[in-house]
């Protein structure tokens, strides 16, 4: 009869932890599993030059940001700004990843608010974001001089968030 009773009680106490455990965690900083990983590696046409393209593979030998973003997207707006202060830093070539959006309205976007990136490859389908685990965007990654995936952000990048941790990161990576 002890046991009826007790089975519940354990299955309550073991998703209370699970519960506990997730709430003190940073959604910003979900576990990759690319995360010492090598970079997937991709070819996409630069948004600016669309007769041009981009791939990882260009970039080996330097240690480098890859950020996602979108005109659309309401966060990359907020975080922009932090990343034009990180491109005049000149701490590494900040990549973009233009990320299911029109080349018009991505372009019109930086023309307004100035452009970071070296270059932004134009990923309108969302192909390379999908094998980059996107889950929305914006998300940031550094990548080593070896083409491997060091750090991953997702949501937008602060000014504590690039003082704090990335540019420690780019300056041991360096």
């Amino acid at each position: 009869m002890k046991a009826k009773f007790l089975i519940p009680l354990l299955l309550f106490i073991v998703l209370v932890g699970f519960l506990a455990v997730g709430l003190n965690r940073d959604p910003h900083e979900v576990p990759s599993p690319l995360i010492d990983k090598p970079a997937p590696a991709f070819e996409l046409s630069q948004l600016q030059n669309p007769q041009k393209t981009f791939s990882p593979q260009t970039m080996k030998g330097q240690t480098w940001v890859l950020n996602v973003w979108a005109s659309w997207c309401v966060a990359c707006r907020e975080e922009h700004p932090v990343l034009v202060e990180m491109g005049r830093l000149n701490l590494a070539p900040i990549i973009g990843l233009n990320y299911k959006d029109q080349r018009d309205a991505a372009l019109a976007m930086l023309d307004r608010q100035g452009n970071p990136y070296l270059l932004s490859a134009f990923d309108a389908n969302g192909r390379v974001g999908i094998d980059y685990g996107v889950y929305g965007v914006p998300e940031t990654y550094v990548i080593d001089k070896l083409g491997v995936i060091r750090f991953k952000h997702i949501g937008p990048i602060t000014m504590d968030l690039l003082n704090r941790k990335i540019i420690p990161l780019l300056a041991e990576l360096k």
